[in-house]
């Protein structure tokens, strides 16, 4: 058996454990399952009269989606530094299996997570008007660049889990990086209407990748007076969203292992 194969049958027991454990542990799937739903109704219905009704519902969406998605990596983040603080990764470590089993099954089980959520931001978002325009292909794909980019922001925080000295320090360091990451993107509002270098990051910023990506495959324009995206980023967005994902999971990937490997060995 070669330490791929190895590797990937040992991640799916440590996924199965993180999937048994995260149902006994009710509040950790409500929230989140139920932010993405409050966050498409307050932006939806409070914002939404005063940006354009339902085609800024639509426009929307896919902001939600991925900054949700993101934000789930938060969960990676919490469940590591806790196995590691309880002394379950000495255990694990004391166990004849591979050394990325214990980094796989919890991004794994993590992915999990954020396909449920997206299942269900998706009905709630057809509740509030969003509606797939584009060709089923299409929508799948968008769905799979979703995915993809969770998995990628996973191993982010895969890395800070391994990296935070409590619990309490990783509840903050697994989101305090992602909120100036998501809201200087176009997930609400169009990057064209940033002032100076605040546009330039917006337009460059993955997030703003895959949320264009999304919007493109779904069908859904910005709604009338919002500037439609301008530059390569946006003329290529399924590509630069697809080389982002892939980026960081080479960087996040090898880097995450290592520190695995550091810190089991203490």
């Amino acid at each position: 058996m070669t330490v791929l194969t190895q590797g990937i049958r040992d991640g799916g027991i440590i996924a199965w454990r993180n999937l048994l454990n995260a149902r006994r542990n009710i509040d950790w799937l409500f929230a989140a399952v139920v932010q993405p739903i409050m966050f498409v109704l307050l932006f939806a219905y409070v914002f939404g009269g005063a940006l354009g009704g339902g085609e800024y519902r639509e426009f929307l969406i896919a902001g939600i989606f991925v900054q949700t998605i993101a934000f789930n990596s938060a969960f990676t983040v919490i469940g590591l530094c806790n196995d590691l603080q309880k002394g379950i990764i000495d255990r694990f470590r004391s166990l004849p299996m591979s050394r990325l089993a214990v980094l796989l099954g919890r991004t794994t089980s993590d992915l999990v997570v954020s396909s449920l959520a997206l299942l269900i931001m998706s009905l709630c978002g057809l509740l509030v008007g969003w509606r797939i325009r584009g060709s089923l292909l299409d929508a799948v794909l968008a769905y799979l660049l979703l995915l993809l980019f969770g998995f990628a922001m996973s191993w982010i925080g895969a890395l800070i889990g391994l990296s935070a000295p409590s619990v309490e320090v990783a509840q903050s360091a697994g989101l305090m990086w992602l909120f100036p990451l998501s809201f200087i993107s176009s997930a609400f509002v169009g990057a064209g209407t940033m002032p100076g270098p605040l546009k330039t990051i917006a337009e460059w910023n993955p997030f703003t990748a895959v949320i264009q990506s999304v919007r493109d495959l779904f069908g859904n324009e910005a709604p009338p007076g919002m500037a439609p995206p301008e530059g390569w980023p946006a003329d290529n967005a399924v590509l630069y969203a697809l080389v982002s994902s892939l980026v960081i999971l080479a960087v996040f990937v090898p880097w995450s292992v290592a520190k695995y490997r550091r810190v089991a060995s203490k």
